[in-house]
């Protein structure tokens, strides 16, 4: 009888699998699921936003068993980047969602506010009839929200943490919003990998620039203006001509503004407008947005406390240089509504950013008809949302169940974007040793191509824009 021949112990573990489930071809829904022998985890958890056929890729079954992914590590509070974690949540997800402390906190601002808005375009879906689901229901609701924040793990930024076994995390400053941080990951078998998030341009005007990568195995770079450069002071000056314009001819200025970061950012010019004269004393400026009143609480906190990613001028102004008075808030339903008997000129800034709902749509569809009105677009407008339809020139938009026309003047000022530009982002990686690949992500495919052409051609490195589903060793 023949003695079995025992296995060999396998005691260098094998490389892990790196897939791409979202935020590849698009700026929307990045998910980035890393597979090692003893751990499975995502970088990232966003919502996929625009176009019908994206946003029905959020009801889809989630690519693995959520209930068997052991942690989230998420770069920072946007929507696209964290706005799924309810959903993974509902269907299992039980492990530490690890963020910086002040991502945390705008997280919570984002998701309950994320929550509102679906069940609120349920029930009016239901109410009027426009969803071809019966009944439509939200993606998850307030409940899912608030047992997905039992799992938040706030993590400090530059400090490593063992997050499973063999599994390093290391958070760095991002520079993109306050608390957004790119990330280093040592994994079982000792190689790495760096995800960018989104990067913040060195010009931000509240953050201080990104810290420099210092190198990985495998880095994940976004791309978002992966094919332009931004022209900082020429995007003022035409924030300022619009402005002045607008109310030079007796008409009201609304600001679609993503309610974290790029609000606190426009209220910034709007006080420097303010104090040389461009805007007048007379001219209110309106934020009607809670959640954006809510993150600017955190960033009035963060002035407050001095954190070390405001920049030193920012900290030096204090509370004046997030408040154009005079400055009023909209808080509730009532205060939004009484904006509209604002007699003569006056500046809204209201979320959301690319117009795919919330107040905003509210003011635009009463807005939009007069030419005397302007739309200002401060920032990327994805495809297929309204913000990017009013940058391509539409002459009409849908909102609640109907078309209204366009014949306010729309200016498209995207240099007020907290995404690094082509130009910065090469200057990012330039004095890094070359990783062994470097994947460009989170881009609209003619970004990420522009990108990669350039990295090549100027650094020399191998990099591949992915296909969604993808899976790549990292090694």
């Amino acid at each position: 009888m023949s003695q079995a021949i025992p296995r060999p112990v396998r005691t260098v573990p094998r490389p892990a699998l790196l897939t791409f489930l979202g935020g590849v071809g698009t700026v929307t829904g990045s998910k980035f699921l890393i597979e090692g022998d003893r751990s499975r985890m995502l970088i990232d958890c966003g919502l996929f936003q625009g176009f019908a056929d994206l946003r029905r890729r959020n009801w889809k079954k989630f690519a693995r068993e959520p209930r068997d992914i052991h942690a989230v590590v998420v770069t920072h509070a946007h929507l696209d980047h964290c706005g799924y974690l309810p959903r993974l949540v509902r269907q299992g997800f039980r492990g530490p969602i690890l963020m910086s402390a002040d991502s945390a906190r705008l997280a919570a601002i984002v998701l309950r506010d994320s929550a509102r808005l679906q069940m609120e375009s349920a029930r009016n879906a239901n109410e009027h009839g426009w969803s071809k689901h019966h009944p439509a229901e939200p993606l998850y609701d307030e409940a899912d929200v608030e047992k997905t924040l039992t799992y938040f793990d706030p993590l400090p930024v530059g400090s490593e943490t063992e997050i499973e076994a063999g599994t390093r995390l290391t958070l760095h400053r991002a520079g993109h919003i306050l608390g957004a941080v790119w990330t280093h990951l040592t994994l079982e078998d000792g190689h790495s990998l760096a995800v960018s998030g989104d990067l913040g341009r060195p010009g931000h005007p509240l953050l201080l620039p990104p810290e420099p990568f210092s190198g990985a195995d495998v880095l994940l770079m976004e791309s978002t203006y992966g094919d332009r450069d931004h022209d900082q002071e020429g995007g003022r000056s035409d924030f300022a001509s619009v402005i002045e314009r607008t109310v030079s001819r007796g008409g009201t200025v609304v600001i679609p503004a993503f309610a974290i970061d790029r609000t606190e950012v426009v209220l910034h010019e709007l006080a420097r407008l303010r104090s040389n004269g461009v805007l007048p004393g007379s001219v209110p400026v309106f934020v009607d947005s809670p959640m954006a009143l809510a993150a600017l609480d955190v960033y009035r906190d963060a002035l407050r406390c001095r954190s070390p990613e405001l920049r030193p001028e920012i900290l030096d102004q204090g509370p004046n240089a997030l408040s154009p008075e005079p400055f009023l808030a909209a808080r509730t339903v009532q205060e939004s509504i009484a904006i509209n008997r604002s007699p003569g000129p006056c500046v809204i800034v209201s979320s959301a950013g690319m117009a795919t709902g919330g107040r905003v749509l509210h003011h635009l569809s009463r807005l939009l008809p007069d030419p005397r009105n302007s739309v200002v677009i401060v920032g990327f407008a994805a495809a297929g949302t309204r913000a990017r339809d009013l940058v391509d020139g539409a002459r009409a938009l849908k909102m609640f169940g109907e078309y209204v026309p366009v014949r306010a003047e729309v200016a498209d000022v995207p240099h007020f974007s907290a995404h690094a530009d082509a130009g910065q982002i090469l200057d990012w990686l330039r004095d890094a040793p070359p990783p062994h690949t470097t994947y460009l992500v989170h881009g609209e495919e003619a970004s990420s191509e522009a990108l990669r052409a350039r990295i090549d051609h100027e650094l020399g490195w191998t990099v591949v824009v992915p296909r969604s589903g993808e899976a790549v060793l990292i090694r």
